[in-house]
């Protein structure tokens, strides 16, 4: 059994320890220790990583009652190593946390919504709550955990049994067996956890709520903590910045700035669409008079999807046509169209050229369209041409 250093002292950087075993793990050689400092994947919280000796540990997974640490180069069992785990990745974990607990805390005491599950990435993390929190209440509840933060606040670790435990206020129940792991924000909350966590809660820095949407009948936040919600800020700032040096608005005009530009994209649209509808007869006409043999394939500069398809039904509409046009951008768009006399199948012509050039569509007999085709247009062109005589 390996002794868990972190479950007391999660702030502990190196330690020695002897190496019980060596053995492999999904192909690559891995250790267990007689004591480890290295945290595995566990309750929302992803691995640490770092180093023994100067070998990577690049993996840490909990087996049983064991810590299996998959390396980079194998160490034989009986060996004595130095362990030191990567600091910078090992306290952002346990800001992000700490920052959960100090969340859920607020959200469950304020309005009796209770976490059902936590996920920390890369960037964010996230929890789920078990009821839909609006805007406000959500605001309400990150002011309050700021508060818990600010106030800076001891994190303590406690151990319980079973039956300790049950008469304890604990936030949320524990299915776990045994003596309990016990993380306690005084007077705010309880919490049975296994994670690695800061010592006192200021060290959380800030928690902030960057996202909220409606999940499987509950509500899921995104949100951010210490260094990470330093990265959003400036991420924000960058962004609003960039937004307002573009559209030469003020930062508390952007919203309305881009609702104007939306609309007038959309009308945009929609006169293109009214234009090209008109021009697709004449351009129709054009590409019937230069096609030879009732085979119409060309490159048609500016033309979107919807463009592309009136002119394919303007070509098809007489008889005996097979067309296939193209737009000039790449990745390029398609359409493949034949009049109802023509013994042509537009969907094969069009699985045979995104086999060939990738991207995705598909059709019927007469009319099939597609998109993403990677290639310079005059190489579809050519293609098409091949397949269609």
């Amino acid at each position: 059994m390996t002794d868990r250093i972190y479950y007391t002292a999660p702030t502990c950087r190196m330690f020695v320890a002897t190496v019980t075993r060596s053995l492999e793990h999904d192909g690559r050689p891995a250790v267990l220790l007689s004591q480890t400092a290295f945290y595995p994947s566990s309750g929302g919280q992803p691995f640490d990583v770092g180093r023994l000796d100067d070998v990577d540990v690049v993996d840490v997974v909990d087996v049983d009652d064991d810590v299996l640490h998959v390396l980079s180069a194998p160490i034989a069992e009986g060996t004595e190593v130095r362990g030191e785990i990567d600091w910078r990745r090992r306290f952002d974990h346990m800001q992000q946390h700490s920052g959960q607990h100090v969340l859920s805390a607020a959200v469950d005491r304020l309005f009796d919504n209770r976490t059902l599950s936590f996920h920390m990435g890369a960037e964010t993390s996230t929890i789920d709550l078990a009821a839909e929190a609006d805007a406000a209440d959500i605001e309400r509840a990150v002011d309050e955990a700021n508060r818990i933060v600010w106030e800076d606040r001891p994190v303590v670790i406690r151990f319980a049994t079973e039956e300790e435990a049950k008469r304890l206020p604990l936030r949320k129940e524990s299915l776990r067996s045994g003596t309990l792991r016990l993380i306690e924000v005084p007077d705010f909350d309880l919490s049975a956890c296994g994670g690695t966590h800061v010592p006192r809660t200021g060290a959380i820095g800030l928690i902030a709520v960057t996202g909220a949407e409606r999940f499987k009948g509950g509500s899921r936040l995104t949100f951010v903590c210490g260094g990470r919600a330093l990265r959003a800020l400036r991420g924000y700032r960058d962004a609003v910045a960039g937004s307002v040096r573009v559209l030469s608005v003020l930062p508390a005009e952007l919203p309305s700035a881009i609702d104007k530009l939306q609309s007038e994209g959309k009308e945009l649209r929609k006169t293109l669409a009214r234009m090209q509808e008109s021009l697709a007869v004449h351009e129709a006409a054009r590409l019937r008079a230069a096609g030879a043999g009732g085979v119409v394939v060309d490159v048609l500069d500016g033309w979107d999807a919807s463009g592309l398809k009136a002119v394919a039904s303007a070509l098809t509409s007489q008889p005996g046509i097979a067309a296939v046009l193209l737009s000039s951008s790449t990745p390029a768009l398609v359409v493949v169209a034949r009049s109802t006399d023509a013994h042509v199948d537009a969907n094969r012509i069009l699985r045979a050229l995104i086999e060939k050039f990738g991207g995705r569509g598909g059709g019927k007999p007469e009319l099939a369209q597609g998109g993403g085709l990677n290639a310079p247009a005059h190489e579809i062109a050519s293609a098409a041409r091949e397949l269609l005589t």
